[in-house]
């Protein structure tokens, strides 16, 4: 958010929308970061008079959906929704950009409300982990609107906090105390975030409409470079899976599974599935669909071996539990339960040559990491 607001000069901002799929984060996060701004604009001013005002700003900033969408993808409609709606509705020669560094949740809302703005924005979503937070909104929108103007970006974002051949001056803990060093109100404040290191791995999106042709996504750009996808992986099991099941990273991953029938409402969650992954472990809710029918959908973000269980307080619930191999191809071969995609749908070059450390296509940001930082660095030397 500092990074877009020091570079907000060259947006026509119609909207920042707090959208957590996870976590506690509210638009309240936003404001504050715009008081940090206004703080800083008389420096940044002296260099370019066409910064927006912080409180057209503040106008702009709505409140999202706070937490995951349900199995369906969607639910009920935001302030966030319906200002996606409002803003891609206007009068405009230009396509209504929405840069997506979270969860998926306000932007399947607004196209279920409104199918029609489909043709009408482009989305350039950094996936990865916020995919496995936002799976079923992913899946909403990959399997009703594959025409959908779209840049899923899986790893390729990771070039822009990759070490790779980076000089000592540009290394991610090294860059704050060489150039930002608490400069201004925003330098102090980037201090208390991972203790200034430079892990932004959602600023791709916003490098993406600052440097190339952003409606060609084929073509070199700061925010990297893509190639089309015709379909997106889908792996539907109605049994426990083993280690002789394997899936690509990234795929939506769905169980569906036989139960008790209950009086509660369709689509409410009432189970979770705890995935065990080398020392870790993260809890997954899932949910009844009636009828006696259970499902859960999950995306994992790399290429690892998954254990899982899955438990309720259903009387008669049966548990279950099971293994899964993930390999690290994206998007693989196609098969059956495929979500088919259109022309306009975008995602990291396969181009083994373009990996990074492991992670697909992150060279093509990589390539312009200096660039960007020395960049960002002459705009940190303005507010010293």
């Amino acid at each position: 958010m500092i990074h877009f607001l020091m570079y907000s000069d060259l947006f026509e901002t119609e909207g920042l929308i707090s959208s957590p799929s996870y976590g506690e984060g509210t638009k309240e996060e936003i404001l504050k970061m715009i008081d940090l701004y206004e703080k800083d604009l008389p420096k940044l001013e002296k260099h370019n008079s066409n910064y927006p005002s912080p409180d057209a700003l503040r106008a702009v900033t709505k409140q999202g959906r706070q937490g995951a969408a349900p199995f369906a993808g969607y639910t009920t409609r935001t302030e966030g929704s319906d200002w996606i709606i409002s803003c891609a509705k206007k009068e405009s020669e230009q396509p209504l950009w929405i840069l997506v560094w979270g969860g998926l949740e306000d932007v399947a809302q607004a196209l279920h409300d409104a199918p029609e703005i489909q043709n009408k924005i482009k989305v350039y979503w950094i996936g990865g982990p916020n995919k496995k937070w936002s799976a079923n909104s992913y899946a909403y929108i990959a399997e009703h609107f594959p025409n959908l103007w779209f840049i899923e970006a899986n790893a390729a974002y990771r070039g822009l906090f990759s070490n790779s051949k980076a000089p000592d001056s540009l290394k991610n803990k090294n860059y704050y105390a060489h150039f930002i060093n608490e400069a201004g109100h925003m330098g102090k404040s980037f201090k208390d975030y991972y203790h200034g290191n430079i892990k932004m791995g959602d600023t791709p999106s916003l490098l993406y409409l600052m440097h190339g042709d952003p409606l060609n996504p084929l073509s070199d750009s700061w925010g990297g470079s893509f190639q089309k996808m015709a379909h997106s992986p889908r792996f539907v099991f109605n049994r426990n899976t083993t280690l002789s099941d394997t899936i690509a990273v990234y795929s939506t991953v769905e169980y569906h599974f036989d139960g008790p029938i209950i009086d509660i409402p369709a689509d409410s969650t009432c189970f979770t599935m705890p995935i065990f992954a080398g020392v870790g472990e993260q809890r997954w809710p899932g949910y009844y669909l009636g009828e006696g029918k259970y499902a859960i959908k999950y995306t994992p973000k790399k290429a690892e071996t998954l254990r899982y269980t899955i438990t309720s307080d259903i009387p008669g619930f049966p548990e279950h539990e099971g293994q899964l191999v993930v390999k690290n191809i994206w998007p693989g071969n196609p098969t059956e339960k495929d979500f088919q995609l259109g022309e306009n749908w975008y995602t990291d070059p396969t181009d083994p040559e373009l990996f990074d450390n492991g992670w697909q296509g992150a060279k093509t940001i990589l390539k312009w990491r200096k660039d960007v930082l020395l960049d960002w660095a002459e705009r940190w030397e303005w507010l010293k």
